[in-house]
């Protein structure tokens, strides 16, 4: 609930019941794109139109701030989660390899100390291999996280010099069987850490590396007495990157988090937006009757660019899909999002079947990939100012086809 893989879990499943087998197709081909693209991503050639584009928007002008970054911004989820397990540096260091524009290095959540963690929930028992630590049997438990009773490993109740002990894991295995193959590579990356190899990352790559971090359940853990944003503001300042032009994107699916954020950091701000009829827990915990179908609205998006730079909405808020998963007529929310002055970095567009609509899918098996590109010209289409991916490489070649047609 309140999460990117509320909506995107289900239809994997609904898609992919019988995908309970060990192997999957390891036959499947990398794309051939991180031999062809090398340490900097320049074998994508963007050319013609595709210069002009990046020249509008400041890339390589010396711009600054959003304005700096092409447009449609391919943005790194959770690294190149597509071909490493996500939320590692060895994610992170291949999205950047790969060309993204942006890393989402960074989904926080804290530790029982008080340091901020890369993680994608504070659940940690699908993406570490924690379960296989005797000395921490015992602190398995079951929790209500926004609500929904949830039953493993939390980081809040580990130390960092504990959870530095454990080993990150692949999290969607069924549909990634190639990215075990790296299970136990990497420790679990701070956020420190993080704006520290994004400095180092830069002065080797001689060019401005971004990053997008997402606060994670922060009234959950506010009323832990584990505030993220006043340590996320901390750590930005402390690295000199909580400026208006600071290549940081921040991101919450929980509005009053981000209106907390815009009074500490002037960084661009992004507000996440699930499905039309849910609500932002911060919502429900307030008694804010609203859904995000309100705040999707005019009246919703002119409040929200009153804090926020951007959106970041589930792609079915851009296109729906009926009710056998194929994809619909655009709403307006791409015109009235640009309107107002909003961005739109929506999500997230994965290379295989079950993730992407039902006309876009190829056979059945939970890790083949189906006609993402043809998903990529459908959404591009509408406008959208970026896109998050799992395979960045796929949407630096997409987004190559759309500049330049």
């Amino acid at each position: 609930m309140g999460t990117r893989e509320s909506q995107e879990s289900q239809r994997a499943q609904d898609a992919q019941e019988s995908n309970n087998r060990a192997g999957g197709s390891g036959r499947r081909a990398f794309l051939g794109a991180a031999a062809a693209l090398g340490a900097t991503g320049t074998a994508l050639g963007l050319t013609g139109t595709a210069r002009a584009a990046d020249a509008r928007h400041g890339a390589g002008q010396g711009g600054k701030g959003l304005a700096s970054l092409p447009v449609p911004t391919i943005i790194g989820h959770r690294g190149a989660s597509g071909y490493r397990p996500e939320h590692t540096f060895g994610a992170y260091e291949l999205a950047l390899d790969l060309g993204a524009d942006i890393v989402e290095a960074g989904d926080l959540v804290p530790t029982r100390d008080g340091h901020l963690v890369c993680r994608h929930e504070p659940e940690i028992g699908g993406t570490t291999d924690v379960a296989s630590h005797p000395e921490f049997a015992d602190r398995r438990t079951t929790k209500l996280l926004d609500g929904v009773p949830t039953t493993g490993w939390f980081t809040e109740d580990f130390t960092l010099a504990e959870l530095k002990t454990l080993r990150a894991t692949e999290r969607i295995p069924a549909n990634r069987p190639h990215n075990t193959l790296y299970d136990g590579r990497w420790e679990i990356p701070t956020f420190e850490e993080v704006l520290t190899w994004q400095d180092e990352q830069t002065r080797a790559r001689r060019k401005q590396v971004w990053i997008y971090p997402e606060l994670k359940h922060p009234t959950y853990f506010r009323k832990l007495g584990l505030g993220l944003e006043e340590r996320v503001a901390k750590l930005l300042r402390r690295h000199g990157k909580d400026g208006k032009n600071a290549p940081v994107i921040l991101q919450s699916f929980e509005p009053t988090s981000i209106q907390r954020l815009n009074k500490l950091v002037d960084t661009p701000l992004v507000v996440l937006l699930s499905g039309a009829t849910t609500r932002p827990w911060d919502f429900v915990e307030t008694g804010d009757p609203r859904t995000v179908a309100d705040l999707v609205t005019r009246k919703g998006l002119r409040e929200i660019a009153g804090y926020a730079q951007g959106i970041g909405p589930t792609l079915d808020l851009i296109i729906p899909r009926d009710a056998n998963g194929n994809l619909t007529t655009p709403t307006t929310l791409v015109k009235d999002a640009h309107a107002v002055g909003l961005v739109l970095h929506p999500w997230t567009l994965r290379n295989e079947n079950p993730f992407l609509p039902a006309n876009f899918r190829k056979g059945t098996d939970a890790d083949a990939y189906g006609d993402v590109f043809g998903a990529y010209r459908t959404y591009f289409a509408t406008g959208i100012d970026g896109v998050f991916t799992d395979q960045p490489d796929t949407g630096l070649l997409a987004r190559e086809e759309h500049v330049n047609g």
